[in-house]
């Protein structure tokens, strides 16, 4: 929910404007996490000799703006201007540390942004995505030691609970670490965090420390930049000496434009950049030392025009006609000799066959890829399905047993609801299987196996092309799961053939870009808009009234068919747009049932069917069709959500709003 990155350069003299357009051009690449403010922090020049400063370091420069990262900029470039900084000046060592946030504690207002400061002085600086559930207790107890307030945020008690800390040790004439600072300060926090720290009184070092929330180291040798072998060794981390740019990041893609060369940092680790290496330490709460750790650095294979617009107007746009590539990988290697391979589960395959309940958990866009696959998934294991919102599951303290398996659906990994209903069900014994799109998640860490789906980035707040790719890795955890029994084999070789020609069928309804379009255009003035469904495609009805609603703001329902007649069908005239999906499956009769319905209502109908169906679905003169190839009836949902996808960005484009970043939202939820 918010974006966090940080640059350190040892030994590799950069200049003031190079630092800080490292800082403002990493915020760029994480925006989506969070737009409503940001702020960064980087070095100033030494202070003169007699100097009355609190510390010897150099003291630091501070910006923070209400509103996206184009008001940051502009505002640093006014203030460095009236200040006189001096942007030339080179540093051979220089920390900065930059944020971009969505607000859960303080409206959005400079104040209320990060980083959060210790106070006067700036002497601990903090940059912050997650919640302090403690927060209240701490902030009443520095509040009587002295310490004011002057955000509403939960963050600001971290940094003043750090300077308050390194007080204590002063006035007992002691001498602290930084990474002994950072230690007792972890060890009186609660809640999920990841969290950089930077001080002037430790001046050119970095410390970061997470619980629950993602955070990355990246390195990049400067000498040798090619020498990506090097990192391999556990010994490249903790070797000093030879120049080197550091990044700390919450996702992958604002590091890979540096380097490849990463390191996914774990829960409760503290990794402190000082003097060119990094010590990776740690933190148990009943100890009082951490333990040392060594870890190599993994390789990145993402390509920088990933996470590029390239020549797309929308990041949403891209993802959205990506799809045919996106599912083309994330099938790769999977689909062999007519079964599926996932190397993921396969050493738990007899586990999952002998399962008493699949439960599907997730939120929004995921929990409606779930709902597509259940069918499906029944339909080849013979193992009943069931669906869980992953914030309800837990509001009620669902049962779960040691004889279900729980899949937890996740695009990133790390959405705060669907981690703790892991908790929960590994608590409860639950064999638990991750599906994500991060490597290095939350989520692929914690559960005991699971199969990433290799959509790439998704930068686009609006999930899309995770969302095809979801449907595809569950058809085929359903196709891995079921291969042992004889009476579904010529269904299951139908859906393989289905899988591998899907690319194709998705670039061909893809073609239906300006008749979207077009229909956008007539829908623009409405206010509501239904979407009728049932079958496997209940799921494509609530996704695609899920995507209308959260880019263009405008209120849309996804409804069950087959509950029509129990109310909604009130709401039906001649003015309120309904589109109804009718491709062929097995609930294509009623579905035509329903259209006849509708008509006779005077309903406004926009109806999905097959290709060459038009008649057969019999609509009106009146109504609009969309139809779309017809593939396998499992599949379909992969092909119908895409006009949906399409109109939900045309109707955004033309209603003025933003697209890649709609109001209120944000990509990865890290809050309950």
């Amino acid at each position: 929910m918010c974006g966090i990155f940080a640059y350190l350069n040892y030994c590799a003299p950069r200049d003031r404007r190079y630092v800080l357009e490292v800082l403002l051009n990493g915020l760029r690449r994480l925006e989506y996490r969070g737009y409503d403010s940001s702020g960064i922090a980087l070095d100033a020049d030494l202070p003169p000799p007699g100097s009355a400063a609190a510390y010897a370091g150099a003291p630091p420069l501070v910006f923070r703006q209400e509103g996206k990262i184009d008001n940051l900029v502009r505002s640093v470039y006014s203030e460095v201007d009236e200040k006189g900084v001096n942007l030339d000046a080179t540093f051979s060592v220089h920390a900065g540390i930059a944020h971009t946030r969505w607000a859960t504690h303080g409206v959005p207002a400079p104040k209320n942004s990060h980083p959060q400061s210790s106070g006067t002085g700036d002497e601990f600086l903090v940059v912050h995505n997650g919640i302090i559930t403690n927060y209240e207790i701490l902030k009443e107890t520095l509040i009587r030691h002295g310490f004011t307030f002057e955000s509403d945020t939960d963050t600001e008690v971290i940094p003043k609970l750090a300077k308050f800390v390194f007080d204590q040790a002063c006035d007992g004439e002691g001498d602290m670490t930084f990474s002994q600072v950072v230690m007792e300060v972890m060890r009186q926090l609660e809640g999920a965090y990841a969290l950089i720290f930077k001080s002037p009184h430790y001046p050119n070092e970095l410390i970061a420390c997470k619980r629950g929330s993602t955070l990355i180291l990246g390195v990049n040798e400067v000498s040798d930049q090619n020498s990506a072998k090097s990192f391999q060794n556990v010994k490249s981390l903790t070797t000093n000496g030879s120049p080197r740019e550091f990044f700390f990041s919450s996702d992958l893609c604002a590091i890979v434009e540096h380097t490849k060369n990463y390191l996914a940092i774990e829960d409760n680790e503290i990794i402190h950049i000082k003097d060119g290496s990094v010590s990776i330490l740690k933190f148990d709460k009943e100890k009082e030392k951490p333990a040392s750790l060594q870890r190599a650095l993994s390789v990145l294979e993402m390509e920088v025009e990933q996470i590029k617009k390239g020549s797309y107007d929308h990041f949403m746009q891209k993802e959205i006609h990506e799809q045919p590539h996106s599912l083309t990988t994330t099938m790769r290697g999977r689909l062999k000799d007519s079964g599926v391979v996932l190397g993921g589960l396969k050493e738990h395959l007899k586990t999952l066959r002998r399962s008493r309940r699949v439960i599907f958990i997730g939120c929004g866009t995921s929990y409606n890829a779930a709902l597509a696959a259940r069918p499906f998934v029944e339909e080849l294991t013979g193992i009943p399905v069931t669906m869980e919102v992953a914030s309800d599951l837990l509001d009620r303290q669902g049962p779960i047993y040691r004889e279900d398996t729980a899949v937890f659906v996740s695009q990133s990994g790390e959405t705060a609801d669907t981690l703790l209903a892991l908790e929960y069900a590994l608590e409860k014994g639950a064999l638990c299987v991750g599906v994500t799109n991060t490597v290095g998640s939350t989520l692929s860490r914690k559960t005991h196996c699971g199969i990433h789906i290799n959509a790439g980035c998704e930068i686009g707040v609006a999930s899309t092309k995770a969302y095809t790719s979801q449907i595809v890795v569950m058809a085929m955890i359903a196709l891995a799961i079921g291969s042992d029994q004889l009476s579904t084999q010529p269904r299951r070789e139908s859906i393989i053939t289905g899988l591998s020609s899907l690319p194709s069928h998705v670039s061909e309804v893809l073609k239906l870009d300006a008749e979207m379009k077009e229909l956008a255009s007539s829908l623009i003035d409405s206010e509501s808009l239904l979407v009728f469904g049932r079958g496997y495609n209940y799921a494509t009805a609530l996704e695609g009234a899920l995507k209308v609603k959260e880019v263009a703001l405008m209120h849309s329902e996804g409804m069950l068919a087959g509950e029509m007649k129990h109310g909604p069908l009130a709401l039906v005239d001649e003015n309120l747009p309904i589109i109804v999906i009718a491709t062929r499956d097995s609930c294509f009769s009623k579905q035509k049932s329903v259209i006849q319905q509708l008509l006779s209502r005077k309903g406004r109908l926009i109806i999905m069917c097959s290709e060459g169906d038009i008649s057969a679905v019999g609509p009106s003169a009146s109504c609009r069709v969309i139809q779309v190839p017809e593939v396998a009836d499992c599949l379909q949902p992969v092909i119908n959500i895409i006009p949906l996808q399409l109109l939900a960005y045309h109707l955004t484009v033309l209603r003025g709003f933003d697209v890649d970043q709609p109001r209120n939202l944000a990509k990865s939820v890290t809050t309950q």
